[in-house]
């Protein structure tokens, strides 16, 4: 059994996990049509098929190695990435971070830096795309969230004293 397959599993066991969870959601009297789970839900339902394509792509993958006859080890071992334990905790330690950071430096100029960290850490060229698609992001998501959904967003202390 291959990596993506466990971890497809996993992943869609932690999905069935949040969507139970989702029940516990209150609906307030200010709640509107999709109402205060709606966003939770979509979510646990993007973890599930994203965990589902996981799944299938090793299932087809395995087997196509099968039918061409050569060795399944060599699917099991993915070789487009380094998952390795090292990796994942320094983008733990960026996101903590980042969570660490937010009510300080603000939800805009945090998510600027985490694009910025979480770049130069995978090894990005250090060149003016990085900080503009930093900026150009913490835009876009402030503009979905604060804007579109109307989901308010810590403005930081730092900022909020710049401003005053």
């Amino acid at each position: 059994m291959n990596r993506d397959l466990i971890a497809g599993a996993v992943l869609l066991a932690i999905a069935g996990a949040y969507y139970v969870s989702i029940g516990t959601i209150a609906d307030s009297t200010l709640s509107d049509e999709v109402g205060a789970a709606g966003l939770p839900l979509a979510l646990a339902g993007l973890l599930a098929l994203i965990a589902l394509v996981m799944m299938a792509r090793a299932v087809l993958a395995t087997r196509a190695a099968r039918r061409a006859g050569g060795p399944v080890a060599a699917v099991e071992d993915d070789e487009e990435g380094d998952a390795s334990v090292p990796r994942a905790l320094g983008l733990l330690l960026i996101g903590a971070a980042y969570v660490v950071l937010l009510p300080y430096a603000g939800y805009v100029l945090s998510v600027a830096l985490l694009i910025a960290a979480v770049a130069f850490y995978e090894g990005a060229a250090r060149s003016w795309v990085i900080p503009a698609a930093a900026i150009g992001g913490a835009a876009l998501y402030w503009a979905i969230f604060v804007k579109l959904l109307g989901v308010h967003q810590p403005a930081g202390i730092l900022v909020q004293g710049w401003l005053s």
